[in-house]
């Protein structure tokens, strides 16, 4: 999954993207390079992010949406409102990416209407406040539970299982040690019954890591931060990065290793 951000503001790439024929060309960049799905969002949720308006959301991400589709390509949306994911819906859009985990019962609604995929993401609090002072008893416990509780409010209103993958959400409300954990925990996560998204690129505990500030200059971490978390299940990697994690993962396989958790 290619991450594409049409905004001007997201953490690691605002404003790269933010115009229409630039997050095309950069699109297709990465479906050459190997990506299945084409991650399109119009609102950064950054922490310390404002919301958006979802007349300036729909106006970043359907023109993106509507030429991608248009070319027989997989999109996600990625949003946490309801009409702009709708609208993306109507646009060609095939799966809804929400990282508020379907909290919203208009989402729900969306999803339920139609036949597309969904990713539940879990978030602790709002994009603005989440990073204030996140706490846990245990963090790959309460994921897990809230992951999968939100996964059986999507299968109570029609929305089949095969159509659900589940994303821990690191950096949303969790701390260095917390994104770590669910790290380690990634093959006990992948064991939860859903397809396991792995979210990890380019955030802040890598840079913590490796000492590396700039965001956009993380990829060796990144990259081996994708390897482990395929390797122990994972079976959607959410990167910028798409081309060395491909070729990284390619190079694993003709080793003889299995890069998808099998071995």
């Amino acid at each position: 999954m290619g991450i594409l951000n049409v905004t001007p503001d997201s953490f690691s790439d605002g404003g790269q993207f933010a115009d229409s024929r630039a997050a095309i060309c950069h699109a297709r960049e990465m479906i050459t390079a190997g990506a299945d799905i084409i991650d399109v969002g119009g609102e950064s949720t950054r922490p310390g992010s404002d919301e958006l308006s979802e007349a300036e959301e729909a106006a970043r991400v359907l023109p993106v949406i509507t030429a991608l589709a248009d070319e027989g390509q997989v999109v996600s949306v990625d949003t946490r409102h309801a009409s702009v994911a709708k609208a993306a819906l109507a646009a060609g859009a095939a799966i809804i990416n929400d990282v508020s985990g379907f909290r919203v019962p208009a989402m729900v609604e969306v999803v339920a209407e139609s036949e597309v995929g969904c990713v539940v993401m879990h978030m602790l609090g709002e994009p603005k406040s989440m990073q204030a002072n996140p706490e846990y008893n245990d963090v790959v416990a309460e994921v897990s539970s809230y992951l999968l509780a939100q996964a059986e409010v999507l299968g109570q209103a029609g929305v089949d299982k095969q159509r659900i993958a589940i994303d821990p959400g690191p950096g949303f409300g969790k701390t260095r040690e917390h994104n770590l954990a669910l790290l380690r925990a990634t093959a006990k996560m992948a064991a939860l019954g859903y397809p396991l998204v792995a979210a990890y690129s380019r955030k802040a505990f890598i840079g913590a890591i490796t000492g590396v500030q700039d965001a956009a200059q993380r990829l060796a971490g990144s990259v081996a931060v994708a390897l482990w978390a395929a390797a122990q299940g994972a079976r959607i990697l959410r990167v910028h990065d798409v081309r060395p994690t491909v070729e990284a993962l390619r190079v694993l396989e003709a080793l003889g290793a299995d890069p998808y958790g099998t071995a």
